[in-house]
């Protein structure tokens, strides 16, 4: 090798250990068997298709039920995070249901990662179970944050064909397309180089609700996750990417979406928000709606105003078209700058028009 060669030459050297170091490093994964049974409710537990047991929490309706909710939780969280709203919605005769998902809880090795795939059809059984059990009722599921963006992914692949609505309830939507490309860098490298690295947000100065005392409760909760694996983070980011492109394909014959966000949220950006819900509205056949509420932070169902954000769920449950009794969505078309409908025509006609390139990966 010549002398002008003498850099490449020692950048494949060091490319080696490099290379044996990711392999080495490789991201750890808690994946499902295969499913092999009808899921169904238990003694306590959804038990997903593949067998496994995931933690079951209820609340029932006072009086007959007239509509079932799903709560499917944020990340780190479990399936008592709805414990709060639940108290709300069952004194007006609406059944709550939330099971914990795998990895967190105390369902599967709790902080790893089972895998978007996995998390997506966990929610199409717990659907497919409560239908079930409840065969002549509504069904509506809530997804918060990363709970969120399973369901909008779920929908998005047509898995839910058997609700009657979804509520994305401050949606995980920061995908890597609006991450700054610094973020981007360290989330790959750490995932890589240091996958079982595990990474907190003290420190950071994020405040996600003004209720001090349910923070506080959580911080004592020893089922509630306070540090989350690189890999985990990484695992996330993709389950994001999923929740950014469904909200912008989901079928015409998918349920009726209603988004809520809180204008004081400092955990999912306004700026990736935004774009998901101009998105939503301009390239889905579904029917769609977006609310904010101006003094609300991360955890809008259990912050001290969130009697408003419960009454607008229960609002919307009964009826999908009327307007919500908060006037959040007037806040919302302030909040958001989504193109002008004609622009947002335009959209749909691009992606319709490059669906075909993107399906076989030639180019546009």
């Amino acid at each position: 090798m010549s002398p002008d060669n003498a850099p490449i030459r020692a950048a494949l050297l060091l490319a080696v250990p490099v290379v044996a170091a990711l392999v080495a490093c490789a991201p750890e994964r808690q994946p499902a068997g295969p499913r092999t049974e009808a899921p169904r409710l238990a003694d306590g537990a959804l038990v997903a298709g593949d067998g496994a047991r995931l933690p079951l929490h209820a609340w029932r309706a006072q009086g007959p039920p007239r509509a079932v909710v799903l709560g499917v939780h944020g990340l780190n969280d479990y399936g008592n995070a709805f414990a709060i709203p639940a108290a709300a919605w069952t004194q007006a005769g609406v059944a709550v249901y939330a099971y914990d998902q795998r990895g967190f809880g105390g369902a599967g090795v709790p902080g790893v990662w089972a895998g978007a795939t996995v998390l997506i059809d966990d929610l199409e059984d717990a659907a497919a179970a409560l239908r079930r059990r409840h065969p002549a009722l509504p069904i509506h599921i809530v997804g918060v944050s990363m709970g969120g963006a399973v369901t909008a992914a779920a929908l998005a692949d047509g898995k839910l064909r058997d609700i009657t609505g979804a509520i994305l309830v401050a949606p995980a939507v920061w995908a890597r397309e609006t991450m700054p490309l610094p973020h981007r860098i360290a989330l790959w490298l750490a995932a890589r180089l240091a996958p079982s690295l595990r990474l907190s947000g003290r420190g950071l100065g994020i405040v996600p609700s003004d209720n001090v005392e349910m923070l506080r409760a959580l911080g004592r909760d020893p089922l509630v996750l306070r540090e989350t694996r690189a890999d985990t983070l990484a695992g996330l980011a993709d389950l994001m990417d999923r929740a950014w492109a469904g909200l912008a394909a989901l079928p015409p014959d998918a349920a009726p979406v209603l988004l809520l966000y809180g204008a004081k949220d400092e955990l999912i950006p306004r700026g990736a928000t935004e774009r998901a819900v101009c998105r939503m509205g301009a390239a889905s056949g579904a029917a769609t709606r977006a609310a904010v509420y101006r003094d609300g932070y991360h955890m809008l169902l259990r912050d001290l105003g969130a009697a408003t954000v419960h009454a607008d769920v229960l609002s919307w449950i009964d009826d999908a078209d009327a307007p919500l009794p908060s006037g959040a969505e007037a806040e919302a078309r302030r909040f958001f700058s989504c193109p002008a409908p004609a622009a947002q025509m335009a959209i749909r006609a691009e992606m319709v028009s490059i669906a075909p390139s993107i399906a076989t990966g030639a180019p546009p």
